[in-house]
């Protein structure tokens, strides 16, 4: 079965933004879990990076799962101003070690992963690239979350 994945960025709100290790309300903890036990219904997995005013989420799994997953995303109140990154097909799943989880990230970060290339939801191996895509860039950003997992 073909492995599908989106990624976006939006701006946080009110219930959560300010607040980037999401202790004060509890609300992002309870997004993310609620998301966590939908999508591991659906067979999706992904990561929620927040800045504390902005959202990077990427998210994969079967095309059925993934597509009842974002609509929710996008009919979401917790958040404004989606804007897609990217939706295409990925060869393998990135991340299978979590149905959803959030991980708080530096303003910078999240913006270099924004901005990064995320074109054909590419990631390079070793040395054979110059520059970073998204996906090198996510695969660093969660790499140090992924060995505790």
């Amino acid at each position: 079965m073909p492995i599908r994945a989106v990624a976006y960025v939006s701006e946080a709100g009110p219930a959560v933004a300010g607040d980037p290790l999401g202790l004060r309300s509890g609300k992002l903890d309870d997004l993310v879990d609620d998301a966590a036990r939908f999508n591991r219904n659906a067979g999706v997995t992904g990561v929620l990076l927040f800045d504390g005013a902005r959202f990077l989420q990427y998210m994969e799994g079967p095309e059925d799962g993934l597509s009842v997953a974002y609509s929710r995303v996008v009919g979401a109140s917790s958040h404004a101003g989606l804007i897609e990154l990217q939706r295409g097909r990925v060869g393998n799943r990135r991340l299978p070690f979590w149905p959803m989880r959030w991980l708080p990230t530096q303003p910078e970060q999240l913006k270099i992963l924004a901005c990064a290339d995320w074109s054909g939801f590419a990631q390079h191996s070793g040395d054979e690239a110059p520059t970073e895509t998204a996906m090198d860039v996510l695969a660093r950003l969660v790499e140090p979350y992924a060995v505790a997992a």
